[in-house]
């Protein structure tokens, strides 16, 4: 999320490109994401040559070998403005569409050789290249911030737009689900690839040694991420995302996940995903599997039945759904949660602030996590009611001191102090046994109690003395006022 001087940035940067006559605003988007990249991509490069050049070795792999010094931005950013647009559009663009990757089979080269470089002028690029410039892009999670920035200027001008999940609730969700090397992660309904490379960062943090094998090295590269999307904007910037995080061949794919061209089940160990609300689909196009897992045409329960169609045994899920998947009536809400109580293991249900996806969305979302087992499992399911994430819950989504995110790691992860907890607190435990006694309601003000503290009032005669005495106070006052006047 960003703030402060770097949105006045991205906002002068928005505004160069409205200006030129780019009216598209995901057009917009994608070019600003394609400079950015290139400027990262050669942050890295200048980041691996300091380490060589402290070590007195040369830089292993060089993403720009000799032939292409006039590729990094570092050296064409100081070009003259028509110099720079002609290099950008006959020698950089080329090079990070087919040549960064060429001959490899991978999802940027796969992505990327789509893509368009659609700066209008060279004035433009100019003063594009500068703003960025000015930018500290060390966070390589910068792109995806900045990508959910101005996704929420198309919300808030009245256009129609994708929204991304808050980088800080994506980094909360891995740390409760502890991700490591021997899983096989999916999302999905991937979008940039916010949880894949959620996941990729807090790998490369807890297992950086591990990640020296050369097969942990060869897993994390190729075998590791899988994430599907049926927009290739958002699959070209999922790819440079993944490639940011050096991961350089995951399974990115066009696809639409709950059709019955899906046939991925029964092999991830960890799906972790923000699947599309409120949408429905044609009967028809739905995979019959998941048409008998959930009967209905709603994308949010039929994502849910695909996770639990898409996990190994053993596997892990936690994925955002709006409120009513929590507590529908319909058949095929309750018939979704049954299963999920019945059948597998439901650990987690975090009830979040409806802010959370301000400005795009209004809508009360939670955080289900759950086991699949194919054979029950489920003991006490832990309900957490989120109050605050660290932002604010209007619009402008302005930092502030208080979360609940650090109370809900430390908590999820010391379960076992939770058995006493009461119902008038933040947290507690929920029976199997009652859940089911309710319709399998998984919404934590089924059984959240509210704690009545008990107020004394004096007595009647007494309120009423005090009324009097009041009305004796106004009447002497505006007798004062009146004698006042007739002066």
């Amino acid at each position: 999320m960003i703030t402060g001087e770097l949105k006045n940035k991205i906002d002068g940067i928005w505004d160069i490109f409205w200006s030129s006559g780019m009216t598209n605003p995901l057009t917009v988007i994608e070019q600003i994401t394609y400079l950015m990249f290139i400027k990262i991509l050669d942050d890295n490069e200048l980041r691996k040559e300091s380490n060589a050049a402290a070590l007195d070795m040369p830089v292993v792999d060089p993403i720009f070998d000799e032939a292409h010094q006039d590729c990094r931005w570092k050296n064409f950013c100081n070009f003259e403005s028509a110099e720079m647009f002609k290099t950008m559009t006959e020698r950089v663009f080329p090079f990070i569409k087919t040549e960064l990757q060429a001959g490899k089979d991978t999802a940027f080269a796969k992505y990327m050789k789509d893509a368009i470089f659609l700066v209008p002028t060279a004035n433009v690029l100019d003063r594009v290249v500068s703003v960025i410039n000015s930018l500290d892009l060390d966070n390589k999670d910068i792109m995806g911030d900045v990508y959910e920035y101005l996704l929420s200027q198309i919300a808030q001008s009245g256009k129609n737009g994708q929204f991304r999940t808050p980088r800080h609730i994506i980094n909360m969700m891995v740390e409760l689900m502890k991700p490591n090397l021997d899983d096989i992660v999916c999302d999905p309904a991937m979008g940039t690839a916010g949880f894949l490379y959620g996941i990729a960062s807090y790998i490369s943090e807890h297992y950086k040694s591990d990640l020296m094998k050369t097969s942990n090295k060869k897993h994390y590269n190729t075998t590791m991420f899988s994430g599907f999307d049926t927009d290739y904007t958002m699959l070209r910037i999922g790819a440079m995302n993944m490639l940011l995080h050096n991961v350089e061949a995951p399974n990115i794919s066009y696809q639409d996940s709950l059709s019955a061209n899906n046939n991925h089940r029964e092999e991830y160990s960890l799906i972790m995903s923000n699947p599309p609300f409120t949408g429905s689909l044609d009967k028809d196009t739905i995979s019959k599997d998941l048409d008998a897992l959930a009967h209905t045409r709603k994308t949010e329960l039929l994502f849910m039945a695909l996770f639990l169609k898409s996990l190994k045994i053993g596997g892990r899920c936690a994925s955002i759904v709006p409120d009513g998947v929590l507590f529908g009536s319909s058949k095929a809400h309750k018939a979704l949660r049954k299963e999920l109580v019945e059948n597998n293991r439901l650990e987690a249900v975090i009830s979040m602030p409806s802010g959370v996806f301000k400005p795009y969305a209004g809508v009360s979302t939670a955080i289900v996590i759950f086991t699949k087992t194919g054979g029950g499992g489920t003991d006490n399911v832990w309900f957490y009611d989120m109050k605050a994430d660290g932002f604010s819950l209007d619009d402008k989504r302005s930092p502030i001191e208080q979360s609940d995110i650090p109370d809900i790691i430390q908590r999820f992860s010391n379960l076992d102090a939770e058995a006493e907890r009461e119902r008038t607190e933040q947290s507690f435990f929920v029976s199997k046994e009652e859940i089911a006694e309710n319709d399998y309601d998984l919404s934590i003000n089924k059984y959240k109690k509210t704690e009545y503290v008990a107020v004394e009032y004096p007595p009647t005669e007494d309120i009423i003395a005090e009324l009097d005495s009041l009305n004796e106070q106004v009447m002497k006052e505006m007798a004062e006022l009146k004698e006042m006047l007739k002066k």
